[in-house]
């Protein structure tokens, strides 16, 4: 019997934030990505490595070897800082071009993705994008890309990010992009290596980004994107009410949530897509 595909998934929340997560009902972004590839890909197992911990150790090269694609949940550390953690994920990514493994991220992965190939990354002049990004359009070769096939053209998915990528690596293809951000989706290619990438989060659904919502709610209310508690509530409440009853069309009118972030074939496209076009021919071929 061929051994089972396994994945390394890099969750980089430290401890505090993640018991944050715990507190408010998300899921843990590993276990999100976890559930998401099991869904997808059932024979697959994993392992979840907290990166961001104090005392963990990233995996030897001979333990890299063993796993079929690396995935990178979304992150609150920034790339750009000079901080251990921040140079330990680098290199990891580095590591994974250089064995030629499979990668695939959101949010942070993107900026990782980026940063680690030589691209730049910034913070964000008009500050957070927050909940649901709307019209993100996929570019010509967007448009023709296997990671966004059963895509529409113009879609909205759910974000959280203050940093952006204000410069693709050389060996980036550029897959989407909105008023907001530019750089919405990628393609790096970089030494053996390639990352799919996204700014958004297709882990994410309504709940958890309402849960998340919860979680950020000092800085959100600090920066101006909900007036108080009660208003901040308000919001959560009927995201969970969709999340619950999508057939409440009221909600969905007003708070603009169509098919692509209900639906999670088209939500999920990115994920699945990437199991399809990059995993399995990998698996065929060993």
């Amino acid at each position: 019997m061929s051994k089972a595909p396994r994945f390394l998934i890099v969750d980089g929340y430290p401890l505090k934030s993640r018991e944050q997560f715990n507190q408010v009902g998300m899921k843990l972004a590993g276990v999100l990505y976890a559930d998401l590839l099991v869904k997808y890909l059932p024979e697959a197992e994993y392992d979840i490595w907290y990166s961001s911990d104090e005392g963990a150790v990233p995996p030897t090269d001979e333990q890299l070897s063993q796993y079929t694609g690396v995935i990178w949940p979304g992150c609150n550390l920034t790339i750009y800082h000079d901080d251990p953690r921040v140079h330990a994920h680098i290199r990891l990514c580095q590591r994974c071009y250089e064995a030629g493994i499979p990668q695939i991220g959101s949010c942070w992965g993107i900026q990782l993705a980026n940063y680690s190939a030589g691209g730049k990354v910034e913070p964000h002049p008009k500050g957070r994008e927050m909940g649901i990004a709307t019209k993100i359009r996929l570019t010509e070769e967007g448009k023709k890309h296997p990671m966004f096939k059963e895509k529409p053209e113009v879609y909205s998915h759910f974000v959280s990010h203050d940093d952006q990528v204000t410069k693709l690596a050389d060996g980036a293809i550029l897959l989407a992009g909105n008023d907001w951000s530019p750089v919405q989706a990628c393609e790096v290619h970089y030494k053996k290596g390639i990352f799919w990438a996204t700014q958004y989060h297709p882990e994410y659904n309504l709940h958890e980004v309402a849960r998340l919502i919860i979680a950020r709610e000092p800085k959100l209310i600090q920066q101006g994107m909900f007036r108080d508690h009660e208003d901040l509530m308000i919001y959560v409440t009927r995201l969970e009410m969709v999340y619950e009853n999508p057939s409440l069309k009221y909600i969905r009118w007003q708070y603009k949530i169509d098919d692509d972030l209900i639906d999670d074939k088209i939500r999920e496209c990115e994920f699945i897509n990437w199991i399809e076009h990059i995993i399995k021919p990998r698996i065929a071929g060993k």
